[in-house]
């Protein structure tokens, strides 16, 4: 890891020798404009010049951090065994306790809920890289 200031540069060197010079492999996958991004702003930092802000679209605005941590609660309540109106109401969703079963079935709070666990579901099977991908 490689700290700076504007952001730190994790690095994995398959076979470093001292002296020699740093070669990058950059996969042609539907990741390639963030891999090299971000290969950008470690070469600048290694020339010793400033990297710059991070990427557009890199820092989480506060909505998708709060919306993430939201899914997280949301998936180990499920993950415990919680249905979706007890879900619902550990998340602060009080109406979801006072509905009737069919209103329960057509409310907004149970399509919210049942997006976020499924949506944190998604993240657990690998959708978090989409995190980092330039927005």
């Amino acid at each position: 890891m490689v700290a700076d200031a504007a952001g730190e540069h994790r690095l994995w060197l398959r076979d470093p020798q001292p002296g020699r010079p740093l070669a990058a492999v950059i996969p042609l996958d539907k990741d390639f404009i963030t891999r090299i991004a971000s290969l950008l702003r470690f070469h600048r930092r290694v020339l010793g010049r400033a990297v710059g802000p991070l990427p557009r679209g890199w820092p989480l605005t506060a909505y998708r951090m709060a919306r993430l941590n939201l899914m997280l609660r949301a998936l180990d309540l499920r993950d415990e065994g919680a249905t979706y109106r007890e879900i619902a109401t550990a998340l602060g969703r009080g109406d979801a306790a006072r509905l009737s079963a069919s209103d329960w079935k057509m409310s907004a709070t149970r399509s919210f809920v049942v997006r976020l666990v499924r949506d944190g579901i998604a993240m657990m099977n690998g959708d978090y890289r989409k995190l980092l991908r330039i927005r």
